[in-house]
């Protein structure tokens, strides 16, 4: 009866995931698809007479906007952790005054939504004349990645002993010794974790890209792909490949970083 139940469950598992990955495994077979296959009635479920021009059209035309958003990723991925990682060993080890009030307040700046932030952001950016540019969308990017980083952190050092920080601290360790030293080197699926999010909300923003960057080879992928279908509409092939392109670095940092997100994100839940 157990191995019975147990293969049901496999079963529907495995339909809830085909069915979850079937948009993903259709982009790939529209990314090799010819132009006058698109419209077969029934569709081809495989790319039988397949063609790689939309990849042709990626390496052209997208490389620009790909690099942009790698740019724009790395930076936000940087600035999420030299602005969290020490908030969070604040929060969790020195206890500031007020430290719970300031918890609660970056819960709230979670829920504000993003074109709310974005309109705000384009105001003082015109004013600042920083509009269009990637250091602009990279700041932007990391007040979405910041709290939560803050909060990971947070939970993440709570459970690093205190007997380990006053050991270092007895041999003479200042705190931005202790941090440097010690606490960060212990943290490091929390940096993982940080660093991920961080890199995969900018890597797929659109709201803070659309509403501040004008345009020109300085768009990231996701602005790419908006522009390019308007001026492409025909040519789906070239779209889904130019989405398979940009699925790449994400697929492969999840795969890579799987288990030190999940040690991460858990940090915390427990405590003895």
């Amino acid at each position: 009866m157990t191995g019975r139940t147990t293969w049901w469950k496999t079963g529907v598992g495995l339909v809830l995931t085909a069915l979850m990955l079937f948009p993903v495994y259709w982009m790939i077979n529209v990314s090799f698809t010819r132009d006058q296959d698109m419209r077969k009635d029934p569709p081809d479920w495989f790319p039988f007479h397949g063609t790689v021009e939309g990849y042709r059209a990626v390496i052209d035309q997208q490389l620009p906007y790909l690099g942009t958003s790698l740019l724009i990723g790395l930076g936000t991925v940087a600035l999420t952790v030299v602005l969290a990682a020490p908030a969070g060993y604040s929060l969790a080890k020195l206890r500031p005054r007020g430290g719970g009030a300031l918890s609660f307040v970056l819960l709230i700046a979670q829920m504000i939504p993003g074109i709310i932030m974005a309109m705000g952001f384009y105001a003082i950016y015109l004013s600042l004349g920083v509009l269009n540019s990637p250091v602009g969308l990279v700041v932007a990017d990391s007040t979405i990645a910041v709290p939560f980083g803050v909060l990971i952190f947070t939970a993440f050092m709570s459970g690093i002993p205190d007997e380990l920080l006053q050991a270092a601290r007895i041999d003479g360790a200042g705190r931005f010794r202790v941090f440097w030293s010690i606490v960060l080197p212990v943290s490091r699926n929390a940096v993982v974790t940080v660093s991920l999010f961080a890199f995969l909300w900018a890597w797929s923003d659109f709201i803070f890209a659309g509403t501040l960057d004008g345009g020109g080879d300085r768009r990231p992928i996701t602005l790419g792909i908006y522009h390019y279908i308007g001026n492409n509409n025909q040519q789906w092939n070239a779209i889904m490949a130019t989405a398979v392109v940009a699925s790449i670095p994400a697929t492969v940092l999840l795969i890579v970083a799987q288990r030190y997100v999940a040690a991460g994100v858990t940090a915390g839940a427990v405590k003895d």
